[in-house]
C-alpha cells in the first residue's frame, strides 16, 4: 500500500531538506511517495529539491511557476497523488512527521477513513496568542456549524483515504482549504478521528504566512460551504 505525501511549500528554501529528512526517516510498512508542489517561490526551493532529488527515490517535484496559494498548491498535489492513503505536510518544521504512525492507524485499522492530528490534543505553546484563541473560535464555529467535536479545523495534518479525495470538490486558493476539507468531509458523511499531534509554532521571521485575514476568511468559508458546495 502506498502513502502520499503532499507537501505545498512556497519559499522553503531553509527547511524543506530538513523536513524530507524527517518524512523519509518515518518507519512505516508502507511505500512513500512524496508529492512536492512548489507555488511560485521566488527563492531557490525548487533548485534546492531538484539537487536533494537526485540522492533521493519517491520525491515527485510539481513546479507551478507562479504563486497561486497554499490551497492551489495542494489541489495540484492530489492531482498527482496515487497513494491509498494521502497525508498533507508543510514544507516547514512547524509539524512533526514522527506522528504519521499515530495519524495513520486508525485508517489502517479500519476504524475511519480520515484523521486530523489535533495540536489541542497534544500538548504545545503557543507562539502567538491570537493564532491560538484564533484556532480556538474556529474550531467552536466548525463544531457549531456541523455538529462534530472538532478541536483542531486549521490542522495542516489531515489524512485521508483515495476513496475521501475523490469525493472533495475543491476549490479553494488559499488557506481556505482547511475549512473547505474539513465542511466537505463532514458533509459527505466520513467520519473525522483525531489523534494528538505535536507542534512547533515558527515566528513571521522564520517564515509564519498565515494572517489574521486568513482567520477571518476561514470563518467565512466554514459559514459558505455549510450551505453550498
Amino acid at each position: 500500500m502506498r502513502l502520499s505525501i503532499i507537501m505545498p511549500a512556497y519559499n522553503e528554501e531553509k527547511t524543506i531538506t530538513k523536513i524530507l529528512d524527517k518524512v523519509l526517516a518515518v518507519k512505516l510498512d508502507l511505500e512513500k511517495e512524496i508529492v512536492i508542489v512548489d507555488d511560485g517561490s521566488k527563492d531557490n526551493t525548487v533548485k534546492v529539491v531538484k539537487e536533494y532529488m537526485k540522492s533521493k527515490k519517491g520525491i515527485k517535484l510539481i513546479d507551478k511557476g507562479v504563486n497561486g496559494g497554499k490551497g492551489t498548491a495542494v489541489r495540484e498535489g492530489l492531482k498527482h497523488a496515487t497513494g491509498a492513503i494521502i497525508l498533507i505536510q508543510d514544507a516547514d518544521l512547524e509539524y512533526d512527521p514522527n506522528d504519521y504512525p499515530k495519524l495513520l492507524k486508525p485508517i489502517l485499522e479500519g476504524r475511519t477513513k480520515v484523521v486530523f492530528g489535533s495540536r489541542f490534543l497534544g500538548s504545545h505553546k503557543a507562539r502567538y496568542t491570537f493564532y491560538y484563541f484564533g484556532n480556538v473560535i474556529l474550531s467552536f464555529f466548525t463544531r457549531i456549524l456541523y455538529f462534530r467535536n472538532i478541536t483542531d479545523m486549521e490542522t495542516c495534518y489531515k489524512a485521508f483515504t483515495s476513496e475521501v479525495k475523490s469525493a472533495l470538490n475543491l476549490h479553494a486558493t488559499r488557506f481556505d482549504i482547511e475549512p473547505e476539507i474539513t465542511a466537505k468531509i463532514i458533509k459527505k458523511g466520513f467520519r473525522i478521528v483525531e489523534v494528538p499531534i505535536s507542534y512547533y509554532s515558527r515566528s513571521f521571521e522564520e517564515g509564519k504566512k498565515i494572517t489574521w485575514r486568513d482567520g477571518l476568511m476561514a470563518l467565512w468559508y466554514l459559514f459558505k460551504y455549510r450551505f453550498v458546495d
